[in-house]
């Protein structure tokens, strides 16, 4: 499905209708609730049709985009053998935006950003002008993730249905602010390395009478960001990860299924599509706080500025960027087929969302992320595009 969302700047190609999310249809939304019913929990729609097994594992890699993948295929030979499987589904869509924190809340519950409400890297809690950061979510917010994000985890219903849980990543994660938003009630169980993690992967799967794993492994994305998707530090490290699913594949006990996805995919940055926020007074005006990220910001404006700052920045940034203000990005579908009124309030008035390999970019107040090669948070295919492949014991 394309949603011609408003647009602004000159027409053309980079004029072009983003891809909205196919919620209800093939999204990463879609995802957990169709592994529960494939458990046999009651009351979960199977919308991606996966077939009954007593035990099942998503592997998350970060950054993996479907497009990517394809691309570079030649490095993950197991990995391009399970595309070419008879089994193989069309692939997903990750949520809007298209970054992290938002997926894996997205994952995790089952349910679309309007109604979860981790709508981004980088919000402003409402009624203030202070800037949650959903990823790395310090104590300093004030913010409580299990009353920003109440939804009841998929971990949670399955945990209630007789199916037992494993959580496998880094114990950096375990305690965080962003697992107890995104992952409550899984048994956590931590996995520093690749190693690990195949180990930790494949005993948990023998847990219980039935069993849900999710292992999530996030190294691909940090080398995309620091050295760009045409590196060889990606392509190398994609290799790994192949290796890294045909030992889970070849570690499955009977009747289970592993699947493999991803939260986004990534574009490398143009350095002659920069744009310098910071550096043009015409986009200040008006403005409270600049949110998000590099490939979608969210503005939140002054009372009554709205129209305005959307007017200017659609004018100042012309093809690098669609704009649009919340209500349109809300009708659009971005967010989902409907969006609470709690959430709604944590979007920014305006967004700006990238095209092409453009960066919008806070040199002063975020010279790390403003640096980074691989840049992803936009609607564009190679963001947007996840992959959903299968490897199965089922008999």
């Amino acid at each position: 499905m394309s949603t011609a969302g408003p647009s602004g700047g000159a027409a053309g190609a980079a004029d072009a209708p983003f891809e909205a999310p196919r919620y209800g249809a093939g999204s990463l939304a879609d995802l957990a609730p169709s592994v529960l019913a494939s458990l046999g929990v009651r009351g979960e729609p199977n919308v991606l049709g996966l077939p009954p097994v007593r035990r099942a594992c998503v592997l998350l890699i970060d950054g993996m985009g479907w497009e990517l993948l394809l691309a570079h295929r030649e490095h993950a030979p197991f990995l391009s053998s399970l595309i070419d499987a008879p089994a193989t589904r069309p692939a997903l869509t990750a949520a809007f935006p298209t970054t992290t924190a938002t997926s894996l809340t997205t994952f995790g519950t089952g349910a679309v950003p309007g109604h979860h409400g981790i709508v981004g890297y980088k919000v402003v809690v409402p009624g203030t002008d202070t800037v949650l950061n959903q990823l790395r979510w310090g104590e300093e917010s004030g913010v409580d993730p299990e009353e920003w994000q109440p939804l009841t985890t998929a971990y949670q219903r399955a945990e209630r249905a007789g199916v037992t849980t494993g959580y496998v990543a880094s114990a950096a994660y375990e305690h965080s602010r962003l697992t107890r938003a995104t992952a409550r009630g899984s048994g956590y169980l931590p996995a520093d390395d690749l190693t690990s993690v195949a180990v930790r992967t494949a005993a948990a799967l023998t847990r219980g009478e039935r069993s849900l794993v999710f292992a999530y492994h996030p190294d691909l994305d940090g080398y995309g960001h620091r050295f760009g998707i045409a590196s060889d530090h990606w392509r190398i490290h994609l290799g790994q990860v192949d290796r890294l699913v045909e030992q889970i594949a070849g570690a499955l006990p009977p009747d289970a299924a592993l699947y493999i996805t991803a939260d986004h995919g990534m574009v490398d940055s143009d350095p002659a599509q920069r744009v310098d926020l910071e550096a043009d007074p015409e986009l200040r005006r008006g403005v409270r706080v600049v949110a998000g990220e590099a490939r979608m910001r969210q503005v939140y404006t002054e009372p009554g500025a709205t129209e305005d700052v959307r007017a200017a920045w659609a004018e100042r940034l012309g093809p690098a960027a669609l704009v649009l203000t919340r209500e349109e990005a809300v009708a659009a579908g971005y967010y989902g087929p409907a969006t609470d009124g709690a959430v709604r309030e944590r979007i920014g008035d305006v967004l700006a969302v990238a095209r092409g390999s453009a960066t919008l970019v806070l040199p002063e107040a975020e010279p790390l992320e403003s640096g980074l090669v691989g840049q992803h948070g936009s609607l564009t295919p190679a963001e947007l595009s996840i992959p959903l492949l299968a490897a199965t014991t089922v008999r």
